[in-house]
C-alpha cells in the first residue's frame, strides 16, 4: 500500500512535471472508480494544473478555476505520468487525465478489488469533504505532541495506522518507526511515558524522512509500478536485526505481516499469535 513517502515523492515528481500543463479531456475506464457527479469532469477540459499535493496518503491536484481533484490509490493503486496514451483496453487503468501537449497522468490500480477512487471537487466541495475531515494531523514533517492523540488502550501498531489519528502512516512504515524508537507494537498508546512519547515522534519524522531521501535519490519519472521501498524490518523476518543482530520475527494476520525485533522491542519475547499473546509492553 503506498503510504506518505510513497505519495510524496509522487506529487513531488509529477507535480514539477505537469504544473502549468493544460488538460484536453478526461476519460473513466474505471467507471466505479469516480465517486463524484457534481461538478463532472469535463468541467476541467482545458483547466491548467496549478499544482500537485498531499494530504495524508491522499493526492490533490489542483487546477485554475478553484477545481480540485482528490486521488485515493487505496491498498494497490498508482498515479503515473506517461508520454504516450494508454490503450482504452489497459485494463489497470481507473483514470485518464489527458495533457494538451500528449502526456497523460493515469490512475493504475492492480488486483483485483477495484477500491481506489477519484472525487472532482470545487473549493467548498474540498474544505467540507468527508474523507479529508475525518484525517488527523500529518504525520510529517512536524507532527504534534503523540501523548494526547495516542492516548487510547489500543496497541501502537493500530493506532499509529489509523488514519483519524494520524495521517500518512500504513502497514510497511510503521514497523520501521516502532523498530527505530525501540517500542513493542503491542504496547498500549495509553500507557506511553513522555520520554517513549517523544522517541516515538522523533523516530517518525526520522524513517519518514528516510524514506523520502531515499526517493528522491532514486526514483525519477515514469514512476515505477513498484517503488523499491528502503524498508529494514518490515517483512524481513528471519533477517537480523540491523541495530542487534537478532533474527527479526513476524506476527502474520489475514492480508499483512507485522515485523518487530524481540531483543530491541519486546524484552526478548516471541510472538507468534497475536490471540495468544499477553504482551503490552
Amino acid at each position: 500500500m503506498p503510504e506518505l513517502p510513497e505519495v510524496e515523492i509522487t506529487a513531488r515528481l509529477i507535480g514539477a512535471a505537469i504544473t502549468g500543463a493544460e488538460v484536453e479531456s478526461v476519460l473513466t475506464p474505471g467507471i466505479n472508480a469516480l465517486r463524484s457527479f457534481d461538478p463532472p469532469l469535463s468541467a476541467i477540459d482545458g483547466a491548467a494544473v496549478t499544482g500537485v499535493g498531499r494530504r495524508g496518503k491522499l493526492f490533490v491536484i489542483d487546477f485554475d478555476g478553484g477545481l480540485h481533484m482528490l486521488i485515493h490509490l487505496m491498498s494497490a493503486g498508482r498515479l503515473q505520468l506517461y508520454d504516450t496514451r494508454a490503450s482504452l483496453r489497459d485494463r489497470t487503468s481507473r483514470l485518464l487525465l489527458r495533457l494538451r501537449d500528449g502526456r497523460e497522468l493515469r490512475l493504475r490500480e492492480f488486483g483485483t478489488k477495484q477500491a481506489a477512487w477519484v472525487k472532482l471537487l470545487t473549493d467548498e466541495g474540498l474544505a467540507n469533504d468527508e474523507t479529508l475531515q475525518a484525517l488527523g494531523p500529518e504525520a510529517y514533517p512536524d507532527p504534534p505532541p503523540l501523548r494526547p492523540l495516542l492516548h487510547a488502550p489500543r496497541p501502537l501498531h493500530a493506532l499509529l495506522r489509523d488514519q483519524r489519528v494520524i495521517a500518512g502512516i500504513g502497514r510497511s512504515w510503521v514497523d520501521e518507526i516502532l523498530h527505530a524508537a525501540k517500542l513493542s507494537p503491542f504496547k498500549r498508546g495509553a500507557e506511553l511515558s513522555d520520554v517513549e512519547s517523544e522517541r516515538l515522534r522523533d523516530a517518525i519524522v526520522e524513517q519518514l524522512g528516510r524514506a523520502l531521501a531515499y526517493y528522491e535519490e532514486h526514483i525519477e519519472l515514469p514512476i515505477p509500478d513498484k517503488l523499491p521501498m528502503p524498508l529494514r524490518v518490515h517483512r524481513r523476518n528471519g533477517e537480523p536485526c540491523p541495530r542487534c543482530g537478532s533474527a527479526i520475527e513476524a506476527v502474520f494476520y489475514e492480508d499483512y505481516v507485522m515485523c518487530y525485533c524481540p531483543t530491541c522491542q519486546t524484552d526478548g519475547k516471541v510472538l507468534k499469535d497475536r490471540r495468544l499473546s499477553r504482551l503490552l509492553k
